[in-house]
């Protein structure tokens, strides 16, 4: 690679030298967003009491967030090829900020949820952290930052699950935005001030594709709100048919143009790669069954007193999230070390084959609180660790070059499309599980089950990844020196 004006060059060896400000800014930026996934999830009773609403409903909510953040990962990761990194960092953390807000203020559910829809787009700062650290950093400082971003993806080393707990039981789950608000203006101050402007990686002219966004906006949210209030609404009910068969069509539609868009959202020859689609629905898979089951079947199952385990909110945070997280920061980072030495492919089919396996024992020990403490502790290397950290490097070393946030975009969309799909399902089969007297242990075991599916078709996926090619592969291997295109601090 050759430099370009006003740009130096730095080692593999100095690649984080002098970056702790940047570094921090983003940790600090995807925080804000992250809390409000992980902190939640203890305070869902919470949710439901304070607003007077259903369990139905606060799924809906979850899913909804997940899914603008599938949608946000896309659009905004495209978009910053066109306007750059940082500008589209600073606006996710303005619209995590306001939709904080939303949430902190609502007087009702559909507040609530017009909320949660806000800080779900703001998912994009992921995307867009991974994008500049690989266009500032060599493949070694790429591991490692990279790495360090992952690990936050899981919260903040199980601390904010606690907190999360302890904010429900005491002043409600209003006080967690309180805390996520405050993050993302820290965010929001450290990427205007430590995060350099990454230049645009495209100069391509054509107007951007907002029929396509529109037409995969529609789709996703048919399918999934479809999915998530099957349940709720009947399955058979025209309303439900309605929003699964429009969400199919806008789907299909969307696939369709593509073809003739001049600058599309999604590369279709990309696509159907098989560098492509494997990753894709193994990321789809592996979110949807670990991220139903961690952070709305476990939660509410645990809290049930009726026929779960009974616990507090702070006890169930302890026991089943925190350390998932607290290992997954010590994981992820080790793991982004070993993704440019083994291959980033072994990691995700390693972390793929390890997930089932724990689930396995999850599903069969539901009601044995400690052996479920122990296997979910252990998905904090194989989830937390190997599948979070492969997959985003993956997605990231192996995008067109052209358009980088292409291919990257699309798999940070892929996780809030799995977690929402592994919501959405979850809720459905808790939801189909009940009777007059609440939730029976056959919805939470169905529940379960569907995760477990859904890890191993990620299994089977996994395996179909695409392997590098040789030469690739050892230039990845052997090339950790050779320098990324870094901005000078001028």
């Amino acid at each position: 690679m050759s430099s370009t004006p006003g740009r130096t060059r730095f080692g593999a060896d100095s690649d984080l030298a002098g970056r702790g400000g940047m570094l921090t800014a983003m940790v600090l930026a995807v925080l804000g967003y992250q809390i409000n996934a992980t902190m939640l999830s203890p305070a869902l009773p919470d949710v439901i009491e304070r607003l007077g609403t259903t369990m139905a409903a606060a799924g809906l909510s979850q899913t909804l967030f997940f899914l603008m953040a599938a949608i946000g990962q896309v659009t905004l990761a495209r978009l910053s090829d066109r306007r750059g990194r940082k500008p589209m960092m600073i606006l996710c953390a303005i619209v995590l900020i306001v939709g904080d807000l939303l949430c902190v203020l609502a007087p009702n559910i559909e507040v609530f949820i017009a909320g949660r829809i806000l800080q779900g787009v703001s998912a994009a700062m992921f995307t867009l952290a991974f994008l500049s650290l690989n266009q500032l950093l060599s493949p070694a400082g790429f591991g490692k930052a990279a790495g360090i971003i992952t690990a936050v993806n899981g919260g903040l080393a199980g601390v904010d699950a606690i907190a999360g707990g302890q904010i429900a039981d005491t002043i409600g789950f209003r006080g967690i935005f309180v805390c996520s608000a405050l993050i993302a203006v820290a965010g929001l101050i450290g990427v205007r001030r430590y995060v350099p402007d990454v230049p645009p990686t495209t100069t391509t002219e054509g107007r951007f594709d907002s029929r396509g966004i529109a037409a995969l906006s529609l789709g996703l949210t048919g399918v999934l709100v479809g999915l998530a209030q099957g349940a709720a609404w009947g399955w058979a009910s025209p309303l439900t048919l309605g929003f699964l068969l429009g969400g199919v069509a806008a789907l299909a539609f969307f696939v369709v143009s593509q073809k003739s868009a001049t600058d599309p959202v999604i590369d279709i020859e990309v696509l159907a790669s098989r560098r492509a689609w494997p990753l894709l629905i193994t990321t789809i898979c592996t979110l949807g069954g670990a991220f139903g089951a961690i952070a709305l079947t476990i939660p509410l199952f645990a809290q049930d007193t009726e026929v779960g385990l009974g616990l507090s909110a702070v006890t169930a945070a302890v026991l089943f999230l925190t350390p998932i997280q607290l290992i997954g920061v010590i994981s992820a980072p080790l793991t982004g070390r070993l993704g440019p030495k083994f291959g980033w492919r072994t990691i995700v089919v390693t972390g793929a084959v390890a997930n089932f396996v724990i689930f396995v024992f999850a599903t069969l020990f539901l009601h044995n609180e400690w052996i479920l403490v122990a296997t979910l502790a252990a998905l904090g290397v194989t989830y937390g660790g190997f599948m979070l950290t492969g997959l985003n490097g993956l997605a990231v070393t192996t995008a067109p070059k052209d358009k980088p946030g292409s291919l990257s975009g699309l798999n940070r969309a892929c996780f809030g499309i799995g977690a929402s799909l592994g919501i959405a399902l979850a809720s459905a089969m808790i939801t189909a599980g009940s009777d007059a007297h609440g939730v029976t242990g056959a919805g939470y075991r169905n529940a379960m089950f569907v995760a477990l599916a859904l890890l191993a078709v990620g299994v089977v996926t996994a395996l179909l990844i695409q392997r590098p090619d040789p030469a690739e592969r050892a230039g990845s291997g052997k090339g950790e020196d050779e320098p990324r295109l870094v901005l000078s601090h001028h």
